[in-house]
């Protein structure tokens, strides 16, 4: 076992920024440590006065703040500093007077060190009067002195600021973004809180290579991603593990539960098997770490947004090796858009998710979670259009339209780590979603050319999903090589059922709608199926580092899939196989001084269910990228740039002919491009995000020559954002931000496009003690535009939308 307090000796760096690494590993460690630690910086001018926002709570913590927002080390003794609160700190101080505030009522000081740190102490009595002879006892602590770095980032930990440094998403390891040969973005959980994000779409439409909300807002839950011209369909992932779709049913995402987003642009089958060609996106769940969080969190905004939000974690220590998180989420809201009558879309959700983790040791951790959603919307954001013009009625009826889901997961993440070398992990999740839909939609335009006539559809789909993911990490050196190896095995195991009807519903006038009409639910059978997909990957990776300055990574993978189809409806079986090698390789090269360019190409493969014209069954997609690009981040620093050129073909796309709409797989599409993107904390209180994307989208082969060298609908040939964070002091806080979206065909001839737009985004906030408030302006200047009028119907994009939130920590 690791003696946690004997840590290694390594170069000290001050952090130059309020967000910089913590060097807090000794303090943290300190909950349960014995001995004395000293941090030892080189000397600075220790009276600079710092702005600090620290609020009340666990003085452990509160150090671990100053720490972060001052760059000035502290050591202590543990049992000095173990179940002692502190009152908190606002405002621009000396970093002495600043520990001195927080240190009130522990009855522990401060002793600054020759090199400007300090060391917490007990402090003395006061000096025994003269008249009885007794002097003051000796409370001064043996000093060990010991040299330590900032503490470095974990790779499904939170983020510090808005610039992170390491990743598991690219390579399951614990991998240096600079080091990664492949594009890949990272949304912390500071970040999303800056922009006030209520999904997915929100937390990554400053990201680089994405493309969101085509079909506009959707309160619905569902997500509208493209990436790189690429449909995320199958992209969905949740700490490493397949959300694999099921028709409509796929996996939604609460936000307020993740710690942060990962986005790998570009084809990633070496490391997660079936996906499309354009990438993934990783969610990162907020689960125990060991860490005190107490946090309560409540929204106000318009369409009537109502939510509450808790965060509640303790802290472990050495003798306590249980930790636990529960997370939980309710939300009562409508969407931006009503029925002509005034009726409201409303949507509710209850979210909980809890977390426990076991450390009986530093070798061993064993974190069981769970997650749980309810979600009911509406089912209706189709308005009524013709001939590109949008009228503003609904299709569907508030008495019958409407989605619920129920949505369940259980699982488990369990590491030992051998010796310093080799490493075990695994991680296991079994979910299950039932959906409940009905929609009304319209059918034909009558005779008279202003009514028209409607169906009803339902359906009562489910699907149950268990996935495991077993590797082994390994650390060898063979000469001058450094290689980190990677051998692992995963199994994903999808179980759906379908069960949908047709029917009939009133018609509809469009000069005099009448909603709240009795529907009755449909009665004829549309399908009633099963679906059964397994899938088993094998892999392997090798990251090489030659001496300081090469890095090749190399991996590939076997996949084998097998999906059996049980037509109930028509007593019919089907069984599809499909198999694959994927891999990828890379090779980047450390400048030195932070840069690093990068060569790699990487592969994806997709099975398709089906057959084509001739009875064959469909073989799977294929995608395959070139990428060159370099990358920019200076250790120790605030500062991430990545710029990358990408060439991306996808084949054996199934397409159909446009006369006979026979489905052949003949398509091929390319997808080429420049991605730019800037992270940077330009000083103690101003940060910035900017990014570029231009991608050339062309459908080279289809069976529908219409669209054959054209650009697939939505997808902007040109994009552009920029985010800017000020610390104006004294609590106080703006930001800003542009995003800009290019023109954008409206179908596959690309006969017409809807022009480009521009949104504004504003927030405001102010931060006292543990309160934090928060004002968030989406779509400033309430900009009207439409996302995409595709085939006549025209999809209107997000109205302007504020936001107020209190947030207290206890």
């Amino acid at each position: 076992m690791t003696d946690r307090c004997s840590l290694p000796t390594a170069t000290v760096r001050r952090p130059q920024h309020r967000h910089a690494p913590l060097a807090l590993a000794a303090l943290l460690a300190v909950a349960g440590a014995s001995a004395t630690l000293v941090f030892a910086p080189p000397a600075y001018a220790a009276e600079t006065t710092a702005a600090f926002d620290i609020p009340a709570g666990a003085l452990n913590a509160a150090l671990h703040r100053f720490i972060a927002q001052s760059g000035v080390f502290v050591a202590a003794n543990g049992a000095l500093t173990e179940g002692h609160n502190s009152a908190g700190l606002q405002g621009r101080h000396a970093p002495a007077d600043a520990l001195e505030r927080l240190l009130t009522g522990t009855g522990l000081e401060a002793v600054r060190q020759s090199n400007g740190s300090f060391v917490l102490k007990q402090r003395p009595p006061a000096p025994a009067r003269p008249d009885t002879g007794a002097s003051a006892p000796e409370n001064m602590l043996p000093l060990v002195r010991v040299k330590a770095g900032p503490e470095r980032e974990r790779p499904l930990g939170p983020v510090a600021g808005y610039v992170a440094s390491r990743t598991a998403t690219a390579t399951k390891t614990d991998t240096a973004l600079l080091e990664v040969p492949q594009s890949i973005s990272v949304i912390g959980r500071e970040e999303m809180d800056a922009h006030g994000a209520q999904d997915i779409m929100a937390a990554i439409r400053y990201t680089p290579g994405v493309s969101v909300n085509a079909y506009g807002p959707d309160n619905r839950g569902w997500e509208d991603i493209m990436l790189r011209g690429f449909s995320s369909y199958y992209a969905s992932y949740r700490d490493g593990l397949a959300q694999t779709p099921f028709g409509i049913v796929y996996a939604l995402t609460e936000p307020y539960g993740l710690e942060r987003v990962e986005v790998l642009r570009g084809p990633a089958s070496m490391t997660f098997g079936q996906g499309d060609a354009g990438g993934i996106i990783n969610r990162v769940s907020k689960q125990a770490t060991g860490d005190s969080l107490r946090e309560v969190e409540v929204q106000f905004g318009s369409h009537q947004r109502k939510q509450l939000a808790v965060d509640l974690a303790n802290t472990t220590t050495a003798d306590e090796p249980w930790a636990f998180r529960v997370v939980a989420v309710g939300l009562d809201s409508d969407d931006q858009d009503r029925y002509p009558d005034g009726h409201p879309l409303n949507r509710t959700r209850a979210y909980l998710a809890p977390s426990l983790r076991w450390q009986p040791d530093t070798a061993t951790s064993l974190t069981l979670f769970g997650e749980f959603i309810h979600n009911r919307s509406p089912e209706d954001p189709y308005y009524i259009g013709a001939d590109y013009v949008l009228t503003s009625v609904k299709m569907g009826d508030y008495s019958f339209s409407r989605l619920t889901q129920d949505q369940t997961s259980v699982g488990y993440r369990f590491e030992h780590r051998f010796d310093a070398n080799w490493t075990v992990r695994q991680v296991a999740r079994h979910s299950r979603i039932e959906l409940d839909r009905r929609v009304v939609w319209v059918d034909s335009l009558l005779d008279d050319g202003h009514t028209v006539s409607r169906v009803t559809r339902t359906w009562n789909d489910s699907a149950t999903q268990t996935g495991l993911d077993t590797n082994v990490q390994g650390k060898l050196r063979s000469g001058s090589a450094e290689h980190t190896l990677l051998f692992g095995i995963d199994w994903n195991n999808l179980r759906g059922n379908a069960l949908r009807r047709i029917g009939t519903a009133p018609d509809l006038d469009l000069l005099a709608p009448v909603y709240g009409q009795q529907i009755s639910m449909p009665q004829e059978l549309l399908a009633d199926y099963s679906q059964h997909t397994r899938q088993l990957g094998i892999y392997a990776q090798d990251q090489s580092k030659f001496g300081d300055r090469w890095v090749v990574t190399l991996g590939g993978r076997q996949d084998e899939v097998r999906t059996v189809t049980e037509d109930r409806a028509n007593a019919a079986s089907t069984v599809e196989r499909a198999h694959a090698f994927s891999g990828r390789g890379g090779v980047t090269y450390l400048l030195g001084n932070g840069w690093a360019p990068y060569l790699s190409y990487a592969e994806s493969f997709l099975p398709n269910s089906g057959v084509d014209g001739n009875n064959q069954p469909f073989k799977p997609s294929r995608g395959k990228q070139v990428e060159v690009g370099i990358k920019y981040q200076p250790e120790g620093s605030r500062t991430y740039f990545a710029a990358a050129v990408f060439d991306l073909r996808k084949t054996n796309v199934v397409t159909y002919d446009n006369v006979t709409f026979d489905a052949r797989q003949i398509g091929r599409q390319r997808s080429r491009g420049l991605e730019l993107e800037v992270k940077t904390e330009l000083s103690r209180d101003l940060s910035a995000t900017a990014s570029y994307t231009r991608t050339q989208m062309k459908v080279l082969e289809s069976a529908d020559s219409t669209e054959v060298g054209k650009a697939p609908p939505g997808q902007p040939r040109q994009a552009a954002s920029a985010w800017l964070d000020y610390n104006l002091g004294v609590g106080f806080g703006i930001s800003g931000g542009v995003n800009y979206v290019g023109r954008r065909p409206n179908d596959e001839a690309n006969s017409t496009s809807e022009p480009g737009f521009t949104l504004l985004d504003a927030a405001i906030r102010y931060e006292a003690g543990a309160w934090r408030l928060a004002l968030n302006v989406s779509n400033l200047l309430d900009k009207k535009y439409f996302g995409i009028c595709y085939h006549g119907e025209c999809y209107r994009g997000q109205d302007r939308a504020v936001t107020i939130s209190a947030r207290y920590r206890f």
